[in-house]
């Protein structure tokens, strides 16, 4: 697995993070454990601006179903209002919910029954969604529970564009939360189009830098379908209501 967004926090709040009903369609409230008090200002401001430009709040609250395939290894069928989930790799179908953990495992057709097989299998799917749902939305989740989000300057994108850098650091939660990111936000476009990821929150040298390409609207919001060379983001839908996938094998 591409570890890469391990510090996505784990906790179903992360498809339910909803802004109140009585704010305008415009408006990006943190999410509850989001650290206000340690970001700033300037960072809240392009995030908002960020969240607008992918469609707004809350066309992305009420987005239901997301599908995608993950470097065209692992296809992936997410309600995100339910938490019910679907991951095809290989020979292995697994049927779950992220909020409760439990789910179905088949290989090969044959479902698994043994509780210890069930369990670890269970366990890695969870970890396969945080990691590969991390590369599809994270735009999305920049106020986040646990994040702290600071301005890191101007940089530039390939093409010479101006972007706002923005750094994104967390706390207490994920498979590893000693990661950090910076995120290159192009000025003129108001959207994420470059990420880099630290693996701990002190290193100076990225492990990884890649761009974020291929921008299109998916129902009312926007979903980025290229992290560079061999890496394609493939099958983006976004559907109004579960498919009959999500619980049947």
């Amino acid at each position: 697995m591409t570890k890469v967004a391990a510090a996505f926090l784990c906790s179903f709040v992360l498809g339910a993070c909803h802004a109140p009903a009585h704010t305008a369609a415009a408006a990006n409230p943190p999410c509850a454990g989001f650290d206000v008090a340690g970001s700033d200002p300037r960072a809240l401001a392009i995030a908002d601006e960020v969240m607008q430009a992918m469609g707004g709040r809350a066309a992305w609250d009420r987005t239901r179903v997301l599908c995608w395939t993950f470097f065209g290894k692992r296809k992936h069928v997410w309600d995100k209002q339910t938490g019910d989930y679907r991951l095809d790799e290989g020979n292995q179908v697994v049927l779950m919910n992220l909020e409760s953990g439990k789910g179905r495992v088949f290989d090969k057709g044959v479902e698994v029954k043994d509780s210890q097989t069930l369990a670890a299998a269970l366990k890695r799917t969870r970890s396969v969604w945080i990691n590969d749902s991390y590369w599809l939305i994270m735009p999305y989740k920049l106020k986040d529970s646990g994040v702290t989000l600071k301005y890191a300057g101007e940089g530039t994108l390939a093409d010479g564009r101006k972007a706002d850098l923005l750094e994104l650091s967390f706390k207490d939660i994920g498979d590893t939360p000693d990661n950090r990111y910076v995120v290159f936000v192009a000025r003129d476009t108001h959207l994420v189009e470059r990420w880099k990821y630290f693996e701990r929150r002190s290193d100076t040298e990225s492990k990884m830098d890649t761009v974020w390409a291929g921008w299109e609207w998916h129902g009312g919001i926007q979903l980025a379908s290229s992290r560079g060379e061999k890496r394609p983001m493939g099958g983006l839908q976004v559907l109004d209501q579960p498919p009959a996938s999500l619980t049947t094998p």
